[in-house]
């Protein structure tokens, strides 16, 4: 779907009133394969890859920050024609989603915060390293960054990711052009754009569930614990052994947890 942003790829599944699932970084909307099922028996499940991830588009100078891609997820939703969808964000897609809500007035039935990136401080010593030094990581052997970026990725789970797994998630980050692409990427980290809307994550009257992972290595759970007493209308599920992303440590505790969620208010929300 073109948008002023750029051009978004996106798949829908199922029928019946909407959810939309937004991923987070480093990954692609690839990491819902094993929630989708769950819902789509009941919901009509949006899909998409974030500009600058995946199948969307991607290019030198596409501004990929978080302001960015909430107006872009503000585009999709008025351009999908739905009205008040359920809505679940993973990572840095939490902040997509709470931006959007917030300070783009995009009206949500009730949103799933999954290990999101919310409140400060979120940028993990790893990624921090690599803002502090760019040109460093930028002119670093191509061989010898995929190493640094693959020992990190390797810390978002708990138990070990399935290579195959891991390539079709993590892969879109290989090679020369996926270097720049990371780095270009992490520029835009800043966590100005959350503080944004941290003020008014008290006033909020949206139902919110927090689903986390209780071995989180990148956002401790205490961050689900803050969040917790933040948002006012809010419950929160710590899921055992599982880590960052939480959706391939535990999918069926998570798709339990997001069909519980969203069921509840399934007989009026609609497109």
């Amino acid at each position: 779907m073109s948008l002023s942003q750029g051009t978004v790829a996106f798949d829908v599944f199922g029928e019946g009133p909407p959810v939309v699932l937004v991923h987070g970084t480093p990954s692609r909307s690839y990491i819902w394969r094993n929630v989708v099922p769950a819902l789509a028996g009941r919901h009509a499940v949006y899909v998409f890859d974030l500009l600058g991830f995946g199948e969307s588009e991607k290019h030198e100078g596409m501004d990929t920050s978080i302001p960015a891609q909430s107006l872009a997820l503000a585009g999709l939703i008025d351009r999908w024609g739905l009205e008040k969808p359920a809505i679940a964000g993973h990572d840095i897609g939490g902040a997509i989603v709470l931006r959007s809500h917030l300070l783009e007035k995009v009206p949500f039935d009730r949103i799933a915060l999954v290990d999101a990136v919310v409140l400060r401080p979120w940028i993990t010593p790893t990624t921090r390293h690599k803002q502090s030094y760019p040109d460093a990581y930028r002119t670093m052997p191509n061989h010898i960054f995929e190493q640094t970026v693959i020992a990190h990725f390797r810390t978002a789970t708990a138990r070990p990711m399935a290579e195959a797994t891991f390539d079709a998630v993590f892969g879109q980050w290989r090679g020369e052009d996926g270097q720049a692409r990371y780095m270009r990427n992490l520029a835009r980290f800043d966590e100005r754009y959350t503080a944004e809307f941290e003020r008014l994550l008290g006033s909020m009257r949206t139902p919110v569930r927090i689903i986390w992972g209780e071995r989180d290595a990148w956002l401790d759970s205490t961050f689900a614990r803050r969040l917790h007493e933040l948002l006012p209308d809010s419950d929160l599920k710590l899921i055992p052994e599982a880590g960052h992303f939480v959706m391939e440590d535990a999918p069926e505790e998570v798709a339990r947890e997001l069909s519980d969620f969203f069921a509840a208010d399934a007989s009026t929300a609609g497109p």
